[in-house]
């Protein structure tokens, strides 16, 4: 048989074969049950969709509050080193870098020539709940997690040893006026049970 009649008879099988499997595909993916799956995959996609764009929003909606808080800051306060000890009046600079899903906090307060002290809060924001960590107790690096409401980020410390005889404390950053900011910490005194402002810090941006 020719080479030629030999590819034309060929060409033709192979059509032929396409085709057949076309149907055969075709029939398969019209089946009720088909159907069903590609319903259940158009929904579950959605679903991932809607989810992305929520989380998306919700950035951005932090993202706006935490710009608020970056800059250079600089104030006064008053920090108690334990919950029955004598106040102090300190100095403080603080550095903060926000983006969209975080905040990072770091600065020293000073009182004088007897008290210097590294402090530093490090954040991440999921929608209003935010976690991460804080140094300044002279412990070791302690753990955060708590929620924003309005303009003040409401935090729970577990320190890393016992402070004031447990591990448990509170610390507020709070967004005041327009150039202003608030650090704040409570910790509970353990000989009376009552709740102790420890620090209380005002800053203003510099």
């Amino acid at each position: 048989m020719p080479p030629r009649r030999n590819q034309i008879i060929a060409e033709r099988l192979y059509d032929t074969l396409l085709l057949d499997q076309r149907s055969v595909m075709m029939r398969m993916l019209s089946g009720p049950k088909v159907t069903q799956m590609i319903k259940v995959l158009a929904c579950a996609i959605a679903a991932s969709t809607a989810s992305m764009l929520t989380a998306g929003a919700a950035n951005a909606d932090e993202s706006a509050f935490l710009k608020t808080l970056a800059g250079n800051w600089s104030g006064k306060g008053t920090v108690k080193v334990r919950t029955n000890a004598p106040t102090m009046k300190v100095t403080c600079r603080f550095k903060s870098d926000a983006n969209a899903g975080s905040l990072a906090l770091n600065g020293r307060c000073t009182s004088l020539a007897i008290f210097s002290r590294v402090i530093s809060a490090n954040l991440r924001a999921s929608g209003e709940t935010y976690t991460g960590s804080y140094v300044g107790a002279g412990t070791g690096t302690a753990g955060l997690g708590g929620k924003r409401a309005g303009n003040a980020i409401n935090l729970a410390i577990k320190w890393a040893k016992e402070v004031n005889g447990d591990r448990r404390a509170q610390m507020t950053i709070e967004k005041t006026g327009a150039s202003g900011m608030r650090l704040t910490t409570i910790d509970t005194d353990p000989a009376t049970g009552r709740s102790v402002v420890t620090s209380r810090i005002e800053l203003r941006r510099s």
